[in-house]
């Protein structure tokens, strides 16, 4: 027989990890998406030039690609990485390009009456974006940020392919030692889908508190 206390003690360990990934990986891709989202939106060619290519380029290369080049090819430039500091950089920047686009997509759906109730009000442009567009168009992003944020926490079964310890790695070091793959993936299986349920309802539960006290602040 078995003995799974430490096996099970290994994936948790992983859980841990799989945690920080996302966590730390959610807020870069945050931070990542405002500054690509308001840039593609700006008055001048060269930011709008910069976000672009961002986005475009980590949307359009792969994520396992751009994990290896923060692992494995940033070393050759004079910058090294942990395995977690590659992860949280690719998975950070992969996930931001995608949440550009929605926050320029929910800033550019908010009703042309608010723009010109900011200029009846004399409200300069960066006032009028932080006082009453961004504030109705976070209502507008929170939904698809909780699908990127799900999203991200499944994409790091990727930082396994330069041995960071998280829940894929622990399941496979489990599987390699006991010969038995239905008990620790059926295990990890469980706390990803337990981890996504948690982020749904964190998000659900926001979008509920945000929309409550969003009629102060149309104007």
């Amino acid at each position: 027989m078995i003995d799974w206390t430490g096996y099970i003690g290994l994936i948790l360990d992983g859980a841990l990890v799989t945690i920080q990934l996302t966590v730390m990986g959610s807020a870069l891709a945050l931070v990542m998406a405002f500054i690509a989202g308001l840039g593609r939106l700006s008055r001048f060619f060269a930011v709008r030039a910069l976000a672009t290519a961002y986005i475009e380029f980590f949307r359009g290369t792969s994520i396992f690609v751009q994990l290896f080049w923060a692992y494995f090819v940033l070393p050759f430039l004079g910058i090294t990485l942990t395995p977690l500091q590659a992860g949280v950089l690719a998975l950070g920047l992969n996930v931001g390009a995608y949440g550009a686009e929605v926050v320029r997509g929910a800033i550019k759906s908010i009703g042309k009456e608010q723009y010109e109730a900011c200029v009846a009000l004399n409200l300069g442009r960066w006032q009028s974006m932080r006082h009453v567009i961004l504030p109705q168009a976070l209502l507008l992003m929170l939904p698809t940020f909780g699908n990127n944020s799900i999203e991200l926490l499944k994409g790091t079964a990727v930082v396994s392919l330069i041995s960071l310890t998280d829940l894929t790695f622990q399941a496979q070091v489990v599987r390699a030692q006991t010969g038995n793959t239905l008990i620790p993936f059926t295990m990890i299986l469980i706390i990803y889908f337990a981890l996504a349920s948690l982020i749904g309802w964190g998000m659900r539960s926001l979008e509920r508190r945000m929309a409550r006290g969003l009629d102060g602040v149309r104007v």
